[in-house]
This record gives C-alpha cells, structure tokens and sequence, in this order.
C-alpha cells in the first residue's frame, strides 16, 4: 500500500511540474515584454531583450499615451463594439443553433447545408464593401463593428452540435408540461449550456478586440477608431518620424532621432491585452467543466 502511494504521489509531482513548466512558458514572454516596453531604446540595442530592465523608462508609454483623449476615445469604442457585439452575436448564434439541433424541424439539413456552405465561398471585398457602405450605409459609424459579424457559421454549427449532445428527454418532458421553445432555450438550454457560451463569447470578444482591420477600411472618423488600430497608427507613425529625422536631421530634433519604436511595439501589447487579461479567468473554469452531468435522474 505504501508503494503505491508512493507511485502516485510521485506521478502527481511530475504532473504538477510539467504544470509549472507549460505555465512558466507562458509567463516569462509576458515578463520579457513588460521589461522590454519600460526599458531604453539604447539598452534594447546594446544588452537585447532582458526579463528585468537595469534602467527603467517610461518614454514608450508617455508617447503611447500623449494624446489621452484619442486613447480613451478607442478604449470606449473598442469596449462598446466588443460587448454589445458578443451579446447579440451570441444570442442570434444561439438561437440558431438551437433551432438547427431540434430532431422534427423539416428544414434543418437545408438550413444547415446553406449555412457551411457560406464557410466555403463569400461574396469578396469589393461587394461586401459595397453592400456595407452604399445599401446598409453604416461605413464610418459604430455599428460597422457589430452589424457585419454578428454570425459565424462555424460557431452555429458549434452550438448544434453541442445541443444536440443534450438529453433529448429534456426538451420533450418541457414540451409535455406546455413548455414553448422560447421557454424551453431560456430555462432549460441556456443554463446547461455556460461551458460553450463561455468558450464562444471568449473567443469572439478575443476577436472583436483585436479588430483593426474594420478601422482600415471603413473608418475615417479618429474618435471611432479601434484601440488596435490607433495603436497601430501611433507606432508607424513614430517609425516614420525617427525613419525621416535620421535620413534629415537638419530638419528635426534630436530627440526625434532617438524615438523609441521597439519600447512602444511593447507598450502596445501591454496596453492592449490588460483587459483581456482580466477577463480571461472568467471563463477560464468553463472551458473543461460540463454542467450536464446528473441533469437526468435514472
């Protein structure tokens, strides 16, 4: 008996370190890139990039954050999209979803088949464009965030097939006390369902928030510019700027010069995931937890 024990703690100790291993990858990058955004130009170049800065400098992030109220302009429209986008993505993915995994619905294999088969081909970018710009007309205003993506196809087949790995017995046993569909998804659905609403909503508040690509193409407003995307236009111009003062420094100062690209490329990252990775432990639980276990009694 204390043989085995001893077998299965050690088994359990070379589980935990491999734990600490797989958690250590990700945590000393992160470590490398807070060093590396409050750390010189000159120490990046001259020593590479340290997990701790000799010298710490704050001039990464008083350029990313020199013009405040642009900062929070794109914090607030990023946040917005990304919330009110989620909800109602996740609502209409779901319902469709639901409306797709139940057994006597007639057209759910056409339904389904119309659905892949928009994963397979789009209309382009030009008509897209069009369509958004010059029919629904919401090119440069907020809803050019959330219209466009409410769906995915991928994530209505996700919800289908997850429902229909619910009991069956469930939905009939409502329906034999007069329980209608709407209230069948409410109460009885919905609440066995947080592991993949969690998973989904994760995934796509992860996307909207990450979006700079709407900003490039449809926006021209500064004030509904994405956080990602003012980032992007903080560091290139910087780039440019200490590209054109080193090519003609008659022209510029000598700080210009000396503009700290690779610290705000950082500063950028640390700026952007901070509320991402408050978020995250939120939904980290429902990702290999099921809630359908011991739904059905006998």
């Amino acid at each position: 008996m204390a043989v085995e024990t001893r077998k299965f703690l050690n088994y359990r100790a070379w589980i935990y370190a491999l734990f600490f291993l797989v958690a250590l990858s990700f945590i000393v990058p992160f470590l490398y890139i807070l060093t590396a955004s409050v750390s010189s130009e000159e120490f990046i170049y001259k020593y590479g990039y340290k997990m701790l800065p000799r010298q710490v400098s704050w001039a990464a992030y008083d350029l990313v954050f020199r013009n405040p109220q642009g900062i929070r302009d794109a914090y607030l429209v990023t946040a917005f999209q990304a919330a009110v986008g989620t909800f109602i993505g996740i609502v209409i993915m779901s319902l469709s979803g639901y409306t797709l995994s139940i057994p006597d619905f007639k057209l759910k294999r056409a339904i389904t088949f119309y659905i892949f088969f928009t994963m397979l081909f789009s209309g382009g970018l030009i008509p897209i464009y069009i369509l958004n710009t010059q029919y629904l007309r919401i090119g440069n205003t907020i809803w050019i965030y959330i219209i466009p993506s409410l769906a995915s196809a991928f994530y209505i087949i996700v919800f289908r097939t997850f429902f229909q790995g619910l009991p069956s017995s469930l939905r009939e046993s409502a329906k034999m006390d007069g329980a209608s569909e709407l209230t069948i998804y409410l109460r009885i659905i919905l609440p066995l369902s947080k592991p993949v609403l969690a998973t989904i909503a994760l995934f796509v508040v992860l996307d909207r928030w990450n979006d700079w690509y709407t900003s490039l193409i449809y926006v021209r407003k500064p004030q509904l510019y994405t956080l990602q995307f003012l980032l992007q236009r903080i560091l290139m111009q910087a780039q440019f700027i200490r590209d054109m003062a080193r090519q003609f420094p008659q022209f510029f100062k000598a700080s210009q010069m000396k503009l700290p690209v690779e610290g705000i490329r950082f500063a950028m990252v640390v700026v952007a995931a901070g509320p991402m990775l408050v978020i995250f432990p939120f939904f980290q639980k429902y990702f290999v937890k099921g809630l359908t276990i011991g739904a059905i009694k006998g």
